[in-house]
């Protein structure tokens, strides 16, 4: 009897550290963010406080004032503890752990979508090319998905989109007006594949001032007032 319940007993613990691998396998380590934090998972929180609205800097992967504070303001407005650290409770919230999240690092030719990652460029389509016909919204929304899968890039669309001066709609707020069904149907259109652009990843409007360098850029096609090049 007695080495029957040690077996049964040493059976529970291997079946509690196979879930306890499991679930860290397919969740990751999550670790408690604080002020100073530094490293790939505050990047994460960036990228989601920002695809939502809540934070407005560069991903740089530092806890900063700004990004404390833009916890703290998700935090509020979700019924959590407002204290401007990212624990397991603020994890869960931001739905970290899921195996289609979105902030899992796009690898080469793939982006990985949520409903998040297709609101934040739906917004940048809006605001770069809202007046464009539709064909170059899509193209716009076509370059941001060609630099994510460019080494040269970083590797998610929120690390492209807040790229310090890669857009112009960033730098100057106006993407965070309204978002049209177009500039919605044309994210999704992008990011099930159709590419208006050749593979562009670059766009400009000759019309505006623009660096002299870009125009070293081999031009690919001009679709409404913009031009696409890589």
């Amino acid at each position: 009897m007695y080495r029957q319940s040690i077996a049964i007993l040493a059976f529970g613990l291997v079946l509690m550290v196979m879930g306890a691998l499991y679930l860290e396998n397919r969740m990751g380590p999550m670790p408690v963010l604080t002020w100073g934090s530094r490293g790939f998972h505050v990047e994460q929180i960036q990228e989601r406080l920002a695809a939502q609205g809540f934070y407005r800097g560069n991903i740089h992967g530092i806890l900063d004032g700004a990004t404390w504070r833009s916890v703290r303001e998700f935090q509020a407005k979700h019924g959590l503890r407002v204290d401007g650290i990212v624990g397991g409770a603020t994890w869960q919230a931001l739905d970290y752990g899921v195996a289609d999240d979105p902030v899992v690092p796009a690898q080469a030719g793939r982006v990985v979508v949520n409903d998040d990652v297709i609101h934040l460029l739906a917004r940048v389509i809006m605001a770069e090319a809202g007046a464009e016909p539709y064909v170059g919204q899509v193209g716009v929304g076509a370059v941001i998905l060609n630099r994510v899968r460019n080494a040269s890039f970083p590797n998610t669309v929120a690390g492209v989109i807040y790229q310090p001066k890669a857009f112009e709609s960033v730098s100057r707020g106006t993407i965070w007006r309204p978002v049209s069904k177009d500039a919605y149907r044309a994210a999704r259109q992008a990011i099930a594949g159709w590419d208006p652009t050749g593979g562009a990843i670059y766009f400009w409007n000759p019309g505006k001032p623009v660096s002299p360098w870009i125009w070293t850029r081999n031009i690919i096609t001009r679709i409404g007032r913009h031009v696409f090049a890589r």
